[in-house]
């Protein structure tokens, strides 16, 4: 317990607001499904996770590697979730047709959560080497569904854009042009090994072949638009769930 007390107290208030509105974004997304049949189920389950994602950072085992590499999983899952779920609305919005079933949508989460548990499970401690590429591989099926997030939000709006709920959806569309910054500068930073996991590891070997004094400026720039980026990005996905919620009552 006293663990946990002390690794809160380190908790920056960036990190705490990060974690208070992406758990808005997602209760609010919640609410929207229990109406809804299944349109909003599976963005739901995706911003539910996001924000047990952001949250990870102050639970106590967060120096254990198993559950490190899961906490990535997670945010992968979170992701294809919210894709998903986009998918099912722009189609809805199209057809008006729309399963009644929400128990696969929760199940097939739990399933692929479940997988990838197992997977760890049986598989040796990841190294920290192994926990960046974990990373990695997250943030690249981030960078790339928020693309496919962006069309999506685009063709929805032309569907719904003379209904009131059309301007959120112009806020949603802001919340993933944030997010692929926010997790496409990490990635251009870690590709470039200029990531502090990088420079970590390369520390504990004792290794200097590292080019990143000669592109700091580049480094420099990276790390802020990550960090406020998603500073950002939390704070408008919470915001526009508010928003959504204040145009749907």
């Amino acid at each position: 317990m006293e663990q946990f007390f002390e690794l809160f107290s380190q908790i920056n208030s960036f990190d705490l607001i990060n974690i208070v509105f992406w758990g808005i974004a997602g209760a609010v997304s919640f609410y929207f499904s229990l109406g809804n049949a299944r349109v909003w189920t599976s963005i739901s389950i995706g911003f539910f996770l996001i924000f047990i994602n952001q949250a990870y950072a102050i639970n106590p085992w967060v120096h254990y590697y198993k559950l490190s590499a899961f906490h990535n999983i997670v945010g992968t899952v979170a992701i294809v979730a919210i894709t998903h779920g986009l998918m099912e609305y722009h189609i809805f919005c199209r057809t008006f047709e729309m399963s009644l079933n929400k128990i696969p949508v929760y199940l097939g989460a739990l399933l692929v959560l479940v997988g990838g548990g197992i997977f760890l499970y049986v598989n040796p401690t990841p190294s920290p080497n192994t926990i960046r590429n974990f990373k990695i591989v997250e943030n690249s099926i981030w960078v790339f569904l928020s693309i496919i997030n962006l069309e999506l939000v685009r063709k929805i709006y032309l569907v719904i854009k003379d209904s009131p709920i059309s301007k959120g959806f112009i806020a949603l569309g802001t919340v993933f042009i944030l997010i692929f910054l926010w997790r496409g500068s990490e990635l251009y930073l870690q590709i470039y090994q200029w990531d502090k996991d990088w420079q970590d590891i390369i520390a504990m070997m004792a290794d200097e072949s590292t080019d990143i004094d000669q592109y700091i400026d580049r480094v420099q720039l990276s790390t802020i638009v990550n960090r406020y980026a998603g500073f950002l990005s939390s704070i408008s996905v919470g915001g526009t769930f508010m928003y959504i919620f204040r145009l749907l009552r």
